[in-house]
């Protein structure tokens, strides 16, 4: 397969009523951006639809609700786009074939629907599984009370040997205080312990992400460990690695409970299913809706951003059998090949989805790759909508333009 060499496309939306111009972006927003999701139905013309939110029009607690947020994601796509198709097309069983941190399953549970998401990443599996489970929450909040007690009792009486798994990890070793990595090997030595161990391993995970020896404002892209003071520009003041885990332990056991409690109060029936493999491969069950965000070409590698996680929970590395991983690039070669493995993707999953399904397919398209990958995977566009990403947060502040593909069965 070739690449069009210098012919892709801008990515720059067409000049419209909401603002957008075709050299450039009108912050002013002529009209309001859309924000009554709950009166989206089959009727609903896309093409009226202002997706371009500020953060005053959906603030960053709307988009990290409930269990969106139980753990840091790169990545992430915007739930409420996955809400306005969900109730636009109203599928009996809505697929993601790059599940990622389980935003379209999660949606989906929110309003009944069946779900079914892949994912090559094994930890983006546990996060999918845990924020979509169902949960006895009595059962719940006693074993995360009684695991975070013992950890402390444990840490107070200085018997951090005892159970703690043997050897050593140069990674973790690195990247953690003595202190903090011995209270997070506590706790994992205690997790097989307890019904709800996943919810754990996620509780312990996003701890030793934020006890890592880094400053406070590089969570997300750490270099180096840093190991002596430092002038933090998050507080505007001399901060200090961190040494400790416990903290961290207890903000986020509070803050995990009261999430999926938060969920459990809204989300309706409807079967959750995370498949962890290759979904070029995997088979899936009959679907009426595919709704995806699958990863860029050469932005972010998905297994290295939890390395952690991988360290502390000995979880399968597959990091090799990511699609447009950083670590590729974005060359000729790394787009060809990028392209060919989307197509074995949509090929495979368009033989579970109905005769008159549709894929809706979120991604930033500036090397111009998706008309090709649609066409040779058999569908064709339906809509097309271009929306402006102009909010971001932490480090990766700068705005960029994203696709809204919506495909039908050729």
């Amino acid at each position: 397969m070739t690449v069009q060499k210098e012919q892709a496309r801008t990515n720059q939306p067409p000049s419209n009523r909401f603002g957008q111009r075709e050299h450039g972006y009108d912050p002013q927003y002529t009209f309001l951006p859309f924000t009554e999701f709950d009166k989206v139905g089959p009727h609903t013309p896309l093409e009226s639809l202002n997706l371009n939110w500020r953060e005053q029009d959906l603030r960053e607690s709307e988009r990290t609700k409930h269990v969106h947020r139980l753990h840091p994601y790169l990545g992430k796509f915007v739930p409420q786009l996955v809400e306005i198709f969900l109730r636009k097309f109203e599928p009996v069983t809505v697929c993601d074939p790059f599940a990622g941190s389980g935003t379209t399953l999660v949606e989906a549970a929110a309003l009944g629907i069946d779900a079914v998401g892949c994912d090559i990443s094994a930890f983006n599996c546990l996060i999918s599984r845990v924020k979509t489970a169902r949960y006895d929450l009595e059962l719940l909040r006693t074993e995360l009370d009684d695991v975070l007690d013992r950890v402390l009792a444990k840490s107070e009486n200085r018997l951090l040997d005892e159970g703690l798994p043997s050897g050593s990890n140069g990674y973790l070793e690195t990247w953690l205080a003595p202190a903090a990595l011995e209270s997070l090997r506590t706790y994992q030595s205690l997790i097989s312990d307890y019904n709800y161990g996943d919810v754990m391993k996620l509780i312990l995970s996003r701890s030793a992400r934020s006890a890592r020896r880094t400053t406070h404002f590089d969570l997300d892209f750490p270099k180096k460990p840093q190991l002596e003071p430092y002038h933090c520009y998050k507080h505007g003041r001399i901060c200090r690695p961190t040494e400790d885990a416990e903290q961290f332990l207890k903000r986020y056991t509070r803050d995990t409970f009261n999430r999926i409690r938060e969920f459990s109060s809204i989300r309706k029936g409807g079967a959750v299913t995370v498949i962890p493999g290759d979904s070029a491969r995997e088979s899936f069950p009959k679907h009426e809706l595919v709704v995806t965000s699958p990863p860029y070409v050469g932005l972010i590698d998905y297994h290295e951003q939890h390395r952690y996680a991988y360290e502390l929970l000995g979880l399968p590395w597959h990091a090799e059998k990511e699609i447009g991983s950083a670590s590729k690039g974005n060359s000729l070669r790394a787009r060809n090949d990028y392209a060919e493995n989307m197509i074995a993707v949509f090929k495979n999953v368009k033989k579970s989805l109905s005769s008159d399904g549709r894929m809706v397919v979120i991604v930033n398209d500036k090397q111009g790759l998706y008309d090709e990958i649609r066409a040779a995977s058999g569908m064709l566009e339906e809509s097309r909508l271009e929306r402006h990403v102009n909010r971001r947060t932490g480090r990766r502040s700068s705005d960029f333009y994203e696709s809204v593909l919506v495909w039908r069965q050729a």
